[in-house]
């Protein structure tokens, strides 16, 4: 039917995400493809999905891995180092995406709400285009925290106050990038913009997140749809997630997500919080550990640590769930109803442990907390059923939200009818 074009930042989790939307999107009759640097081709796992790679001259191979390592550790100086590197990503995809989407003759766009060269360029040639948030939505609201910002929700004029000087020095912070896009803007002949929620679809905007997982919001466009994770359909059956547990004792899963496993002084440390509670840890490090690290947590106090699991199978047997924040994680657990302890590191981590922590559905705790503290704050999910009550309506809400399913379906709308999607749905 229809050829569609994918950009997205080559982060894993965003491309998962969309790949599942690609996938969804196949079984409809339509193309995809996604287009990035090169090295972002091995971020896709679905052979029927075509790569186009693109600023080779720019970005070779070998550069995604100093990306990745910029994202994984981005304290200090690093996180403005890294969007730098955003920054030159855009203005790479920018220059190269006009010529991408006239030879492979695209129909309409699909673009992650954190890549805005996506939106520009399809915008200054008139072809339709949608927006994903696969993190927290980037959509602006008078009255709440950015959703980078570690706040919580509170209307008073301090808070307030705090909201709008923290936005200020967030635009600052990202005044590279600005930078980037308000050029390209001018290039294409496009209204003024300098920021990343400046560039989302007039069309339709999809997200991830739940308005049971967030802050109240007042301000969002008609055309916003929340349609919940953007996953693969996935078996009935709940496996077991790699050794004999004991049923006896409550059993924990933590996952600190592909960018973050490799904080081993970290999983150490929950570890013997484990133990204290006599409560069985079972660690995903992604990938992120050495053999002879993973191998020391069993001594720490860990049941068992692997580098991947069935993610939703560990959480549908844990009674909770650690997290560094990350979107999908604390969606895998609002489908499970787990409870969360989250640990927020870096970027929309600390706005999703917010909203946990708002909403009732867990606690959050500084990645920096003593073993006590974190033992005391998993004493509290793992004793007190409230927890696991509230919930309950936002798994039903998750039930209800269609996934990729329904996100294939406002996308094939919005793209094929070429008008606002709430318009045709």
């Amino acid at each position: 039917m229809s050829h569609y074009a994918v950009v997205a930042p080559p982060l894993y989790s965003h491309v998962q995400a969309l790949q599942a939307l690609s996938q969804a999107l196949i079984a409809r009759g339509h193309r995809i493809t996604f287009i990035q640097q090169p090295d972002a081709a091995g971020l896709l796992t679905d052979t029927r999905i075509a790569f186009h790679p693109v600023g080779a001259d720019s970005h070779p191979p070998g550069r995604l891995a100093h990306t990745l390592q910029l994202a994984a550790n981005p304290a200090g100086l690093a996180i403005l180092r890294l969007i730098g590197d955003m920054a030159a990503t855009t203005d790479m995809l920018c220059r190269e995406l006009p010529a991408a989407f006239n030879q492979l003759a695209v129909d309409g766009v699909i673009a992650d709400q954190m890549e805005p060269a996506g939106g520009l360029v399809a915008e200054a040639l008139g072809l339709p285009f949608v927006s994903v948030a696969c993190a927290l939505p980037l959509n602006r609201e008078p009255g709440l925290p950015l959703p980078v910002m570690p706040f919580d929700y509170a209307t008073d004029e301090r808070a307030q106050t705090l909201y709008a000087s923290s936005q200020r020095v967030y635009d600052w912070m990202m005044r590279r990038h600005g930078r980037v896009i308000a050029r390209h803007a001018r290039r294409f002949g496009l209204p003024p913009r300098q920021s990343l929620h400046e560039c989302l679809s007039p069309r339709a905007q999809i997200s991830q997140t739940l308005p049971g997982l967030d802050f109240p919001r007042r301000a969002l466009p008609a055309h916003f749809h929340a349609v919940g994770p953007l996953r693969a359909p996935a078996p009935a059956e709940h496996a077991p997630p790699g050794w004999s547990v004991d049923p006896s004792r409550p059993l924990v899963y933590a996952s600190l997500g592909t960018l973050q496993g490799h904080r081993y002084g970290l999983f150490r440390t929950l570890a013997r919080a484990c133990q204290s509670l006599d409560a069985q840890l079972l660690v995903a490090h992604c990938g992120g550990l050495t053999a002879r690290q993973a191998e020391s947590l069993y001594a720490c106090g860990a049941s068992y640590v692997t580098d991947f699991t069935d993610q939703p199978a560990a959480l549908h047997q844990a009674q909770a769930v650690i997290t560094h924040g990350g979107l999908n994680t604390v969606m895998d657990a609002v489908s499970s109803g787990t409870p969360i302890l989250a640990i927020p590191i870096a970027f929309d981590q600390p706005g999703v442990a917010a909203r946990v922590a708002y909403q009732g559905i867990g606690r959050r705790v500084s990645r920096f907390a003593c073993r006590r503290t974190l033992a005391r704050n998993l004493r509290r999910l793992l004793e007190d059923d409230r927890y696991r009550q509230r919930m309950a309506p936002l798994s039903a809400q998750l039930q209800q939200a269609g996934g990729a399913a329904r996100a294939a379906e406002i996308v094939e709308r919005a793209l094929y009818a070429r008008w606002p999607a709430e318009a045709v749905l």
